[in-house]
């Protein structure tokens, strides 16, 4: 690392931070003025706002709009280079365009590491607090949860390979259900059946609780029957699971994201493309952030007539650019047959050769 490299690293992020800090405040002025109603309904404290909203709230907004911040950074801070006249005595002293590059390697490579640790965790979590305090204190009559959540719904499932499942009148509100039944089945033929009058979500340990329970083991030449008036049975599903919210694969980490839709795939699930295209986004978002910084530096570097209004202008516009792709490709995937894996990449695999053509055609 050398004087240049912090030089321009110094310039990089400080933008960064300061646009990013300062939008949060504006986002939440304009948060805070459209919730006012519903805090003030809500009877809760400041502390119990900020601690159950805001705490959700805030890296929500910062991770939606993280790469573009960092493209418009870079692009405002080195056009500001190009006009004072600055990048061009780097250049002729005999510092190639590549090592004049580097720091942006390192910044942009490190803002997407960041992005990519909060994108499997930090913001999972983040939109849980947020959207579950929304659903009960801000869309407490429309919420797409509140509309389901006390709606008793008969369920039928695929547990794993072999073992398929249903729920009698299943309240996702209270995690109570009615009449439970399991089947187990092997080479086409049922192995074991378990019944129960009632089963329940038990939050004290984490496992399901059932009433009545029946469970009959099937044998070559007999079968034997076990009755229990109550059993405790750690099941490979969670209430979670059976819950009908399409908000999920925002609030799930990685690690839980890959449990679900391994699951969804047991049960035979249809439509579970959009949570794919989530998975692999979390993932394709961190090269996004390191392709937007080479991609505004190598446009913003060149001085040109309309100095840092016409490289602004160039950035939107290549950022609207991506969005319109990202969108349709995400589309695709979900309402038509385009691979989640292609879909989420597609953005990038274009923009790598955006970045390509625009470093071959950039006076060096």
């Amino acid at each position: 690392m050398k004087k240049l490299d912090w030089y321009i690293l110094k310039k990089f992020l400080g933008t960064f931070f300061f646009a990013i800090v300062l939008f949060t405040i504006i986002a939440i002025v304009i948060d805070l003025s459209e919730k006012t109603d519903n805090f003030v309904k809500s009877g809760l404290t400041f502390m119990q706002i900020v601690t159950g909203y805001y705490y959700g709230f805030i890296p929500y907004i910062i991770a939606l709009l993280f790469p573009l911040f960092v493209y418009i950074s870079v692009i405002f801070f080195t056009s500001k280079m190009a006009n004072n006249t600055e990048i061009i005595p780097i250049l002729a002293s005999g510092t190639s365009y590549n090592r004049w590059l580097r720091p942006y390697f390192i910044g942009g490579g490190f803002l997407g590491l960041i992005l990519w640790a909060s994108n499997q965790y930090v913001i999972p979590k983040a939109n849980l607090i947020r959207s579950s305090f929304e659903a009960r204190y801000v869309d407490r009559d429309n919420s797409y949860e509140q509309l389901t959540a006390n709606t008793n719904t008969n369920i039928y499932f695929k547990v794993d390979s072999f073992t398929y499942a249903g729920i009698m009148n299943y309240d996702t509100s209270y995690k109570h259900g009615g009449t439970f039944f399991m089947h187990h089945i092997e080479h086409n033929k049922l192995t074991v059946n378990t019944r129960a009058e009632s089963i329940e979500w038990d939050t004290a340990i984490h496992k399901w609780r059932m009433t009545s329970v029946i469970t009959r083991t099937m044998h070559p030449l007999n079968e034997t029957v076990k009755m229990e008036q109550q059993q405790i049975a750690a099941f490979s599903f969670k209430p979670q699971d059976l819950g009908k919210d399409k908000f999920t694969k925002d609030k799930l980490t990685t690690k839980e994201l890959k449990r679900f839709i391994k699951m969804q795939e047991e049960r035979g699930s249809e439509g579970i493309n959009d949570l794919k295209v989530e998975l692999q986004r979390r993932n394709a978002t961190p090269v996004t952030v390191f392709l937007l910084t080479i991609i505004g530096a190598i446009v913003a570097g060149r001085k040109v007539r309309g100095g840092s209004g016409a490289h602004l202008a160039y950035g939107f516009m290549t950022a609207a650019a991506f969005i319109i792709t990202d969108r349709f490709s995400t589309i695709f995937s979900t309402k038509g047959n385009l691979p989640p894996v292609i879909a989420a990449w597609i953005p990038n695999a274009i923009f790598v050769f955006v970045a390509l053509y625009l470093h071959k055609k950039a006076p060096k």
